[in-house]
């Protein structure tokens, strides 16, 4: 039986533009994606480095200056459909699951949808959910088998009984081998609002 729920954020809730930071990258002269770009982004969302060091790497390497990166690199993030937010709240209401949220981000990103967003609209989504877990707060990031033991451990939660909804085949393949039940959510073609009528949550 299933007892936990853990969403994903981006493309569950907030819809992303998945392209647009490359897109806006490369009119800023980045026209290519190396693998030193990917480990930074990758340091950046487990809080490994600042925000001010993450802008320096684009500074100094390819010239980009402070207000056009950011631009960019909030490019991905789109907007929240309310209909997902009515569905939360109903079943953050329904007191029949624990819910949490668990997502790989950065400090920018946060911000931006916190100042996009407002304090009552934030307040609203993260108070529905028991624990709001940002990779770049916990230092741990998808699909490492570590940030979902994290989770599992901190709130003595029992793999069988969890379910984990993510848009990233990796990451619930990752949670899957552990024994953490999945949805591999397809955005544009499922919604998370139709996670009650999976299967997986009626048995």
């Amino acid at each position: 039986m299933i007892k936990n729920i853990v969403f994903d954020f981006g493309d569950i809730f907030i819809n992303l533009d998945k392209e647009a930071t490359f897109k806006e990258l490369a009119t800023l002269g980045v026209s290519q994606i190396t693998e030193e770009m990917m480990a930074v982004a990758h340091q950046y969302e487990k809080g490994e480095i600042s925000t001010n060091d993450f802008i320096d790497f684009f500074h100094q390497n390819f010239k980009v200056n402070e207000t056009d990166l950011v631009c960019a690199w909030n490019a991905i993030l789109l907007d929240f459909p309310k209909h997902r937010l009515q569905f939360l709240k109903e079943l953050a209401a329904s007191n029949k699951y624990r819910l949490f949220l668990l997502s790989n981000t950065n400090d920018l990103h946060i911000k931006w949808i916190q100042n996009d967003w407002g304090s009552q609209l934030y307040n609203g989504f993260k108070n529905c959910f028991e624990q709001f877990y940002l990779s770049h707060e916990i230092g741990f990031r998808k699909p490492n088998a570590d940030i979902y033991e994290f989770v599992l451990r901190e709130n003595k939660l029992k793999a069988e009984e969890t379910f984990f909804i993510d848009d990233t085949l990796e990451n619930t393949v990752a949670a899957e081998k552990l024994g953490i039940q999945t949805w591999n959510l397809i955005p544009g073609k499922e919604d998370v609002v139709d996670l009650l009528m999976k299967k997986e949550m009626n048995t």
